[in-house]
């Protein structure tokens, strides 16, 4: 049998009521009766580009009109049913780029034809409004080429001179800030409407104060041509910050002398100076180890690129609400991890690793924040 020929005909007399005792009689009229081959529907006639435009759509041959049932058939792309197809329509669909599923069908039974696969793409792979139909996937062409100039460019030269210099090490503990997060809520209830409100970098900056006393070597910069390694004792922060120039690194100076609140205020007056294009030289040069923060979108973990020629930046991830096993209980704690970097000529990776839960230790207990 070819494909696509029919597989049974059923014909109903009168205006589809037949009595039972002539049931058996229309039977066997109807197989007596030798079948009229119905000839096929010429396709339809396609646009001369000669002498017309490639915008004319093809009329389609008229047709009966449909039944419900008959429109869903005819149609399957309006309800996500495979589109009827030869083997070869489906071939030359494939080598064309177009899907099936919005071409418009001609044929027999909701079939695609050769002859619809070139109306559309006479339309220009546009397919007619119909009730119920989505237009196709427009195709989008053209390209935009944008310099790399001026601060954008001193940035990625940045970037590619810390990574080609420095050979990374990166380390990331998840810290529980269940505690610590509780605190900051306290705090701002408290005193946000005199002091401001506490975000938790201020909190993470207190930490990296108190845990730089013991690992002296995280506050430090490393001159690779001259080979001497500086080490700080006084803390100058930097935030990387976003801006819609681009990536910077203003400086906190002297974190060490500072409490959480003037932390949070130069922060804050640090971060709205960039983003005004005002932060002046002064306030972006010279930081002794660096912060990174994606805020709410940090994702699970990062890689983050050392500020040359420091040696380490400590990166934040997203904090999230997760059930944790506590004293044989589940609780809800919220957790989040710190991705950070080190440059691995200075810092071993077990000092790396010491550090971060030095870090770890005084956010999971935020009392010891405030104990010198």
């Amino acid at each position: 049998m070819a494909v696509g020929s029919e597989l049974i005909r059923l014909e109903v007399a009168g205006e589809g009521n037949v009595k039972p005792g002539e049931a058996a009689a229309a039977s066997e009229a109807a197989a007596e009766k030798p079948a009229v081959a119905r000839a096929p529907e010429p396709p339809p006639r396609l646009p001369d580009p000669k002498l017309e435009p490639a915008s004319v759509a093809v009329k389609a041959p008229d047709a009966p009109a449909l039944t419900n049932h008959e429109s869903r058939i005819t149609n399957p792309r309006f309800t996500g049913e495979a589109p009827l197809a030869s083997p070869a329509v489906r071939r030359r669909a494939w080598d064309l780029g177009i899907e099936l599923r919005f071409v418009p069908p001609t044929g027999p039974g909701g079939r695609v034809m050769h002859a619809d696969l070139d109306a559309y793409v006479a339309r220009g792979g546009q397919v007619q409004a119909t009730g119920g139909g989505s237009s196709g996937y427009a195709r989008r062409s053209g390209e935009e080429q944008i310099p790399v100039m001026g601060l954008r460019r001193r940035i990625a030269q940045k970037m590619q001179d810390s990574w080609r210099r420095i050979p990374h090490i990166t380390y990331v503990e998840e810290i529980d800030v269940t505690e610590v997060e509780a605190l900051r809520g306290k705090l701002n209830a408290k005193w946000g409407k005199e002091r401001g409100k506490l975000t938790f970098l201020p909190f993470l900056a207190r930490a990296m104060v108190l845990a730089l006393r013991d690992f002296p070597q995280m506050n430090a910069r490393y001159d690779d041509e001259a080979n001497v390694i500086t080490r700080h004792h006084g803390v100058q922060l930097g935030i990387a910050t976003q801006s819609d120039s681009g990536l910077s690194v203003p400086v906190v100076a002297h974190a060490e002398s500072l409490d959480l609140w003037q932390i949070a205020a130069e922060i804050a007056r640090l971060a709205a100076a960039v983003r005004a294009g005002k932060a002046t030289r002064e306030e972006l040069s010279g930081s002794t180890i660096t912060i990174t923060s994606l805020g709410p979108i940090g994702g699970i973990m990062s890689t983050p690129i050392i500020n040359h020629p420091e040696v380490a930046i400590v990166g934040v991830n997203r904090m999230i609400e997760r059930p944790c096993i506590r004293n044989g209980l589940v609780e809800a704690r919220k957790l989040m991890n710190l991705s950070s970097s080190f440059d691995h000529r200075v810092v071993d990776g077990m000092e790396s690793a010491e550090f971060v839960q030095a870090i770890r230790a005084l956010l999971e207990n935020p009392a010891l924040l405030f104990v010198e």
